[in-house]
């Protein structure tokens, strides 16, 4: 009895210690993969990029005053319609001093002349009647009488410029009246009644009394990355979205590519301006964001696979083909070619058919 279960036991013992062996050789080995099959399609590949920018008027002019003083008047509201030559506001003019002194002085020195050419004038014309002087004397006072009158009526306009702006002789075309100098809409106005304004000039640009631009003529102002400027022409068409108008879509041509690049974010990023069409029947507003969808390539029924089963290598790029699938599938490294692709789906060129099964994803391991 004792010699049988000594036996057991040591069977036992072996019996554990090679399934244990074979089970961690069992475990040890390589799990052999099965993988999904991709067959190429027929389609149309298109590869687009997205440009983020906003929606500008072309024209976009800024009024300034040609005079400096204070806001007396305001003629339009932000929205407000404005034509060429339309008075946008006035300004009360406020006098230097210095000036004012100076247009006053003018006066009455010309006041003083006139009344000596008045009385030289006067005396000669009795002296003329009576025939003691010759015309040519005559006509001489008579001649400084009248630029004496002149001078009077210049420095008393001039005064009249310093002291309120507006020319007696010319009042309509006032420096004073704050015009229109385009047609359009109003979109700002910076300033209020009582604000004071300056005119330009070489030191400084001026207060900007209204902005007025116009709306019928929109273009798209964006940026493309440097890896995608070269790709763009002039002229090309582009589709233009509104995020705070969604079912809105709207053409766009484009029209200006920078010829320089600028840095952000340490990307190199160039400007793109493009013309846009807008509905006669629909009113779009300044500064909307937009979206600018541009083509970029399109390859039209051509043979195309999936990019997740490329294996890339350098410029290089490499499928695995089926060539056995018993007793375990079994796959060829080829190179291809490829060509267009949208970030999906890519366009082939050689190296495989349209009868080609393809290695994709892991689906099974044995």
């Amino acid at each position: 009895m004792k010699k049988f279960l000594r036996t057991f036991i040591w069977s036992l013992i072996v019996a554990v210690f090679i399934g244990t062996f074979v089970y961690l050789f069992i475990k040890s080995r390589p799990d052999k993969e099965k993988y999904e099959l991709v067959s190429p399609t027929t389609g149309n590949v298109e590869r687009n990029t997205v440009l983020t920018g906003k929606i500008e008027p072309r024209d976009e002019i800024e009024i300034k005053p040609q005079v400096s003083g204070i806001i007396s008047e305001i003629n339009v509201e932000e929205g407000d319609m404005v034509h060429e030559g339309d008075i946008v506001a006035r300004i009360k003019i406020v006098p230097d001093e210095a000036q004012l002194s100076s247009a006053l002085s003018r006066i009455e020195t010309a006041k003083i002349s006139l009344e000596d050419a008045k009385l030289k004038h006067e005396r000669n014309k009795l002296l003329f009647d009576k025939k003691v002087i010759s015309r040519e004397e005559f006509e001489t006072t008579a001649t400084a009488f009248a630029k004496a009158k002149a001078e009077l009526d210049a420095a008393q306009d001039s005064y009249s410029i310093v002291k309120e702006g507006v020319s007696k002789t010319n009042a309509k075309e006032s420096n004073t009246l704050v015009r229109a100098t385009i047609t359009g809409i109003v979109l700002d106005i910076p300033i209020k009644v009582g604000s004071s304004v300056i005119q330009a000039n070489t030191m400084n640009d001026g207060t900007t009394v209204a902005t007025v631009a116009d709306m019928n003529n929109l273009i798209f102002e964006g940026k493309v990355d440097e890896t995608e400027v070269g790709m763009l022409s002039v002229g090309q068409p582009m589709d233009i979205s509104i995020g705070a108008l969604p079912d809105l879509k709207l053409d766009a041509t484009i029209e200006l590519i920078a010829p320089k690049g600028t840095e952000t974010n340490g990307a190199n990023t160039f400007e793109i301006k493009a013309a846009i069409k807008v509905p006669a029947d629909f009113t779009l507003r300044a500064g909307y964001s937009a979206n600018a969808t541009v083509n970029l390539s399109k390859a039209e029924n051509v043979l195309t696979i999936p990019e997740s089963v490329i294996e890339w290598k350098g410029d290089s790029t490499f499928v695995y083909v089926l060539t056995d699938s018993v007793p375990e599938q079994k796959f060829e490294r080829r190179p291809i070619g490829t060509g267009t692709s949208d970030g999906i789906n890519i366009q082939v060129k050689d190296g495989i058919t349209d009868k080609s099964l393809l290695r994709g994803a892991v689906i099974k391991k044995k």
